[in-house]
């Protein structure tokens, strides 16, 4: 499990990096949707990759940074999406942010402030994304295809 001081020391890190083009691919479980999934490079060597899924058909858009051993350090979720917080049943209906803690894990959400782009706009909430959790991406993230396979 992730402490708390590693996960902040993670966050701080100002070398985490992510090299080259990435490009959508479809999903082989769900027929209208795309997924991407790319390592994170750092000088520290973090064991870290971002994940993206997108389904233009059900309104839904995510990016998640996760540790090597699973644990999902940061995730948004933008679109036709729910979820209810454990600790006091918060409930959230599309824009929501996931962020890791010893005590919660990552099942506990809130509504970012730095999100302001929309769930169909993938390439300005990646650029949002990034900037929240200090990844640099200088290369591009191509457009998703529109429409399902």
């Amino acid at each position: 499990m992730i402490a708390t001081q590693e996960f902040e020391q993670i966050l701080a890190d100002p070398t985490k990096r992510i090299d080259g083009d990435i490009h959508w691919q479809p999903s082989e479980s769900h027929d209208d949707a795309q997924r991407f999934q790319v390592p994170v490079q750092s000088d520290q060597r973090w064991p870290l990759r971002v994940e993206g899924w997108w389904n233009p058909r059900a309104r839904k858009l995510s990016y998640t940074l996760l540790h090597i051993d699973g644990s999902r350090l940061i995730g948004l979720n933008l679109g036709s999406v729910r979820h209810r917080n454990p600790n006091r049943g918060e409930r959230f209906i599309s824009l929501h942010k996931h962020r890791w803690t010893e005590e919660f894990r990552d099942n506990v959400a809130y509504r970012p402030d730095d999100i302001t782009a929309q769930w169909s706009d993938p390439l300005a909430v990646w650029a949002q994304f990034c900037a929240e959790v200090g990844i640099l991406h200088r290369d591009e993230l191509a457009q998703p295809m529109r429409e399902g396979r």
